[in-house]
C-alpha cells in the first residue's frame, strides 16, 4: 500500500495538501486541536508561542485576500515570521521555474510554505520536490490548487458544522452550486464522506456538475426544492466565472432564478438549517441578502473558525519532528 503523501512515517501530518484519503482521526484532529484556537482572539495579548522561530512563506501565485489575511493571521498569532511572497515582482515572472522559487526560498531556512496555485497539483510537486532533495523539514499546506483541492477551507467548514449540529452521522448536506468548478466543493464532499455524513446531496445544474458526481458519493439533484427538503446544512459555492470556458449558464439573473437560495427556498430545509458560503459572495447570484444577513446564516463565524483551523493545521505541522 503506497504511503499517504500528507503523512509521515509515525502517521503524523506532514503537509496538508487535500482532503481526499486524509484519516478520519486526523481530520478529527485538526478539529479538536483549533478548538481553544477559537479564543485566542479575545485575548488581550492574541499571541502563543507555538511557532516562534519558525518562518512560514506565502506563496500565492493566485490572487487572494480573505484566504491570505487568515493564514497570515493564523501564524501571527503562533508567534511565527511571516513572509509574502509578491508575486507580481516575484522571479517567478521573469522566467524562474516554480522548483527554483522554491529551491531559494528553502535555502532562506523557511520551515513552512503556504500555497496558491492556478495548477491543480503544484504543491504536491513542492512537496515531492522538498522530500526528493532531503527538505522534508519543510512542510506545505494547499491554499487552494486549480480546480483541486482547498483542504483548509474545506475544514473549516467542517468545523463550522460540528459546532452548530456535533454529530455528523445524523445530518443531510446539501452542496449547491457550481460544483464543477469549484476546489471548494471537492475538499467538502471529501471531508463530509470520511466523517460519516449518511446523506450528501449536490444540487446544481447538469453544465455545472463533475461528470464523477456519483462516484464522490453524492445524491444528485437538478431542483432547489426536492434537493433541499429536510436537510440540516446548506453549504452554496460560489461561481466561478473566472474558470468557466464557454457559456455555461444563460445568465446570471436566470441561475438566481432556478438555483439562488431565497427564504422560500430554505423554509424546505429543516427550521434549524444553518447556511454557509466560502466566499466572497455574490448576492442576488447564488444567495438572497435576506438568507446571507439571516439568523440562519453561519457566514461570518465560518471566517472567524477559519483562523482558528488554520493555527491548528500550522500548530500540527510546526510539533512534527523532522
Amino acid at each position: 500500500m503506497a504511503r499517504n503523501p500528507q503523512l509521515n512515517r509515525h502517521g503524523e501530518l506532514q503537509h496538508l495538501l487535500t482532503t481526499e484519503g486524509l484519516p478520519r482521526d486526523v481530520i478529527t484532529r485538526i478539529l479538536d486541536t483549533a478548538e481553544p484556537f477559537t479564543v485566542v482572539a479575545e485575548r488581550e495579548v492574541k499571541k502563543l508561542p507555538l511557532l516562534r522561530g519558525k518562518s512560514v512563506f506565502n506563496l500565492f501565485f493566485e490572487n487572494s485576500t480573505r484566504t491570505r489575511t487568515t493564514f497570515e493571521i493564523a501564524a501571527k498569532r503562533l508567534s511565527a515570521d511571516v513572509i509574502n511572497l509578491n508575486i507580481s515582482t516575484s522571479s517567478t515572472n521573469k522566467g524562474e521555474t516554480l522548483l527554483d522559487t522554491v529551491d531559494n526560498l528553502a535555502a532562506m531556512q523557511a520551515d513552512m510554505f503556504v500555497v496558491r496555485h492556478a495548477s491543480s497539483g503544484a504543491p504536491y510537486l513542492i512537496a515531492q520536490h522538498l522530500e526528493a532533495t532531503g527538505r522534508d523539514h519543510i512542510h506545505v499546506i494547499n491554499a487552494g490548487d486549480g480546480r483541486h483541492a482547498h483542504p483548509t477551507q474545506g475544514l473549516l467548514d467542517m468545523y463550522t458544522i460540528r459546532h452548530y449540529k456535533r454529530d455528523f452521522t445524523q445530518l443531510s448536506v446539501a452542496v449547491v452550486g457550481d460544483i464543477l468548478h469549484s476546489r471548494v466543493a471537492r475538499s467538502q464532499i471529501h471531508a463530509l464522506t470520511t466523517l460519516g455524513v449518511p446523506d450528501l446531496r449536490a444540487i446544481a445544474p447538469k453544465t455545472l456538475l463533475p461528470a464523477d458526481i456519483d462516484r464522490l458519493g453524492c445524491r444528485v439533484f437538478h431542483d432547489m426544492a426536492e434537493g433541499l427538503r429536510g436537510v440540516d446544512v446548506v453549504m452554496m459555492l460560489r461561481l466561478q466565472n473566472e474558470r468557466m470556458q464557454g457559456s455555461l449558464l444563460p445568465s446570471p439573473q436566470e441561475y438566481f432564478k432556478f438555483f439562488g437560495l431565497t427564504q422560500e427556498k430554505l423554509a424546505l430545509a429543516k427550521p434549524d438549517a444553518i447556511v454557509l458560503h466560502p466566499g466572497p459572495m455574490n448576492r442576488g447570484v447564488e444567495i438572497d441578502s435576506a438568507v446571507a444577513d439571516g439568523r440562519q446564516a453561519v457566514i461570518l463565524p465560518q471566517v472567524t473558525f477559519g483562523i482558528a483551523v488554520r493555527m491548528a493545521v500550522m500548530a500540527m505541522l510546526g510539533s512534527v519532528e523532522a
